[in-house]
């Protein structure tokens, strides 16, 4: 990327797990970035690494072109963006644009879209996956729907941030759609490979040598190995929670109960989405999603 050619400046609100990396990463790229947290120590990591710290969203707001969200939910979101003395819009005017990439309901987006394209502020429907190392180091995936223009506008900061950038439609929701989808999909297939894995121990299989056979053969999926190799070897860091599946699969499975006509609402994603709920009530909501595994070989009804 030519930084020189291309740098704009970004304000990054939310700078957990994913907006921190993505915050250096901008910087990687010689873009001037402004943060905002509510967490004094998570301002302070992005201090730390060049950032400008701004006491709330209307500060970061002004002094930036490109505003990314990177909060936890649509509460948050809107919260930041439109409170009335401290939300980010108090300070934009028409020609900014917003980059809303939490994991939230697609009615939530484009009811936030809406607002901001009524105010003249761009705005770009773009969820993120991949986890904080891909978001360091710009390999994660942007999922994007948005009108052209904009897109057209910001790619070059798209893809400094996101390798795996996906073009998914130009009306806001269809990104949040479409990450739900995912979502939904990797609690599912990390949902299984945790009760397999706990089901091999059951039998008296060595873990990590199932664990290499399933991933030579049919049973294999990315997440459960990403996953379920963190377990094993005990590393207990959170990187993605516990909660933010139970979240997704929540979010997910509403989205299709809303769906017009005699719909279904998926029979495995909603015992997956069963699955995450019942271990955040037992006390892991704020464990690694890897934890899972250790849930799952309890005792007792699952």
């Amino acid at each position: 990327m030519n930084a020189a050619a291309s740098a704009v400046r970004v304000g990054v609100i939310g700078v957990g797990a994913m907006g921190l990396p993505m915050a250096k990463r901008l910087l990687d790229g010689g873009h001037a970035v402004t943060v905002h947290d509510i967490d004094p120590e998570r301002c302070a990591l992005a201090r730390d690494a060049g950032c400008a710290p701004a006491q709330d969203g209307a500060a970061a707001a002004r002094t930036c072109d490109v505003l990314i969200v990177a909060v936890v939910d649509a509460a948050q979101t809107r919260a930041v963006l439109f409170d009335p003395t401290r939300g980010a819009v108090t300070a934009m005017q028409p020609g900014h644009a917003v980059l809303l990439c939490p994991t939230i309901g697609p009615a939530d987006t484009e009811a936030i879209a809406g607002e901001l394209l009524a105010r003249g502020i761009e705005v770009l429907d773009a969820p993120m996956s991949g986890g904080p190392a891909r978001a360091r180091d710009g390999t994660m995936s942007l999922m994007v729907a948005g009108a052209d223009a904009t897109f057209s506008r910001l790619e070059l900061l798209l893809r400094h941030l996101a390798s795996r950038l996906f073009r998914v439609g130009t009306r806001p929701g269809d990104g949040a759609r479409t990450k739900l989808v995912n979502n939904l999909l990797a609690a599912v297939n990390l949902a299984g490979a945790a009760e397999a894995l706990a089901l091999a121990e059951r039998l008296g299989l060595d873990p990590a040598a199932t664990l290499a056979v399933i991933e030579q053969s049919s049973g294999q999926s990315w997440i459960g190995s990403d996953r379920l190799h963190r377990a094993l070897a005990g590393d207990t860091t959170p990187r993605a929670r516990i909660a933010l599946l139970a979240k997704d699969s929540a979010l997910a499975l509403a989205m299709a109960r809303g769906l017009p006509g005699e719909g279904r609402e998926p029979a495995l994603g909603r015992a997956a989405g069963a699955a995450f709920a019942a271990a955040a009530r037992d006390g892991l909501a704020d464990e690694d999603d890897a934890s899972l595994w250790r849930w799952m070989a309890l005792p007792g009804p699952r």
